[in-house]
């Protein structure tokens, strides 16, 4: 964070000093929300929440080396007042921003694939400049500001995830963090169910484009013009225009895309940019060919801010999976493969992680015969009344991937076993059980050495921890 005095901090967020806080003490660490993250000169800032009411730790905060704190109630340390501090976080981003006016800020969107690719393009950006990004999946109205606020005079780009539950969401997150560069990588049935609709979905999104400034003046909209609802956005921006994708009208384009036994995509980087025309060869680190659309987004932004193509083409290769439980691989010493994808899940990501679980099953040098595959598959929340049709798609696509076992865990996710045994799935190919204790003993049981085996589903279901189980233990028959 740019040191910032008690007195600009309430300036900034239109609170008041209070319990003797002193105006000429300067912030100099990242502002926190959980008091165990506090470092010494750092602004703790009290959220109450439903079940944690972050003023409770106000003076262990302060004990720990917050200069003092944002509250919203008089607390019995140095503290800012304010009206909401969720508000205020925001209002003392924005301000921090306007203190750096060299800054190139990106803001990425879109139904899945978010962080992947917000991680990606930090990796990219990195390599021209000082770049800050955001952790994990800090996408909201408090992890926005947040990320905006570990900018300092030396970092020449931020890039920022922008999640919405609904209309207006990513135009506020705008409002506190105008995107020089936006990004929108797809519109698809993830909360569908909660916006009421893919209309609504492709309005929300579209925001992002709206906001950043016209061409002139630097602003960038990047389009997936693979997508038609997102490709129909280039209406609704005043910035320049880039599309990336596999159709011949992109800017940025992947051609010859060729996918490893490990599942690792491989493709033809081709810009036809004006500042930076030509082609370099690239091998993504990540697992799955839905990477690639990930990547060009990724590599268009570094274009646009200055990378050249040589530089961008290196960057992606070198990019390592940068947050949990994103198409996490770990090769376990007995031989099996554990892919942990449940960090969420929607229409769109379960199909993209059984394609990649297809693909590695497939032979290859290390496995000539190749591999047999299980798809670990719970619920997808949030489709509304599409969640059963959703659901036994999926059921469906696992048997046409020719998937080796699917196993569907708890209840919402029975429509996945249903919708394989009505494709054509027989046998033992498909089961349903009741959660991830019966599904950790039936895969004990069942796998053995050179099994890969795909691990997903929404977030609040929890199987990401079914998957660091899976990827802790040893197979011990078969």
């Amino acid at each position: 964070m740019i040191p910032t005095t008690l007195a600009d901090v309430a300036a900034a967020t239109g609170g008041r000093l209070a319990a003797g806080a002193d105006p000429a003490a300067v912030v100099t660490a990242d502002p926190v929300v959980d008091s165990r993250l506090v470092r010494a000169g750092s602004l703790f800032v009290a959220v109450p929440g439903e079940h944690v009411d972050g003023h409770d730790f106000a003076f262990a905060a302060v004990q720990a080396g917050a200069v003092a704190v944002l509250a919203e109630r008089e607390v019995d340390v140095p503290c800012v007042l304010v009206g909401s501090t969720v508000a205020a976080l925001g209002r003392l981003a924005h301000h921090a921003l306007a203190r750096l006016p060299e800054l190139a800020v990106v803001g990425v969107t879109g139904s899945s694939g978010k962080t992947s690719t917000k991680d990606l393009m930090a990796a990219v950006l990195s390599a021209v400049g000082s770049t800050v990004a955001a952790q994990g999946s800090f996408n909201n109205e408090l992890g926005v500001p947040l990320t905006a606020l570990r900018a300092t005079e030396q970092t020449r780009f931020l890039v920022l995830e922008m999640g919405a539950r609904g209309i207006g969401h990513i135009a506020s997150l705008c409002a506190v963090a105008r995107p020089r560069v936006g990004v929108v990588l797809n519109v698809g049935a993830a909360h569908a169910g909660e916006f009421g609709g893919l209309d609504a979905v492709e309005q929300a999104k579209g925001e992002l484009v709206e906001a950043v400034p016209e061409a002139h003046a630097g602003g960038v909209a990047v389009l997936n013009a693979d997508d038609q609802r997102v490709a129909r956005m280039a209406s609704r921006t005043a910035g320049r225009v880039v599309r990336v994708g596999t159709v011949k009208s992109a800017h940025v384009r992947a051609t010859d895309i060729d996918v490893d036994g490990s599942g690792r995509p491989r493709f033809t980087l081709t810009s036809t940019l004006p500042e930076a025309p030509g082609s370099a060869e690239v091998f993504l680190r990540l697992v799955g060919e839905h990477h690639v659309a990930n990547a060009l987004s990724a590599a268009a932004v570094g274009l646009v801010l200055g990378g050249d193509l040589s530089t961008v083409g290196a960057a992606l290769s070198q990019a390592r999976p940068a947050s949990r439980w994103r198409m996490e691989v770990t090769e376990r010493p007995d031989g099996v493969t554990v892919v942990n994808d449940a960090y969420n899940a929607n229409p769109d990501s379960m199909r993209a992680a059984l394609k990649a679980l297809a693909a590695m099953g497939r032979p290859s040098a290390d496995h000539p015969d190749g591999r047999r595959t299980w798809a670990v598959l719970g619920e997808m929340l949030e489709l509304g009344d599409e969640a059963l049709a959703r659901h036994d798609e999926i059921g469906r696509l696992a048997v046409r991937l020719n998937i080796s076992r699917l196993v569907a865990v708890g209840d919402g996710a029975r429509a996945i076993h249903t919708g394989s045994y009505q494709e054509g799935s027989w046998g033992q190919e498909s089961a349903w059980v009741a959660d991830a204790d019966a599904a950790f003993a039936l895969l004990e049981e069942e796998l053995a050495p050179g099994d890969v085996v795909l691990v997903k589903s929404s977030n609040a279901i929890g199987l990401r921890f079914l998957g660091e189980r899976l990827a802790a233990a040893r197979v011990t028959a078969g």
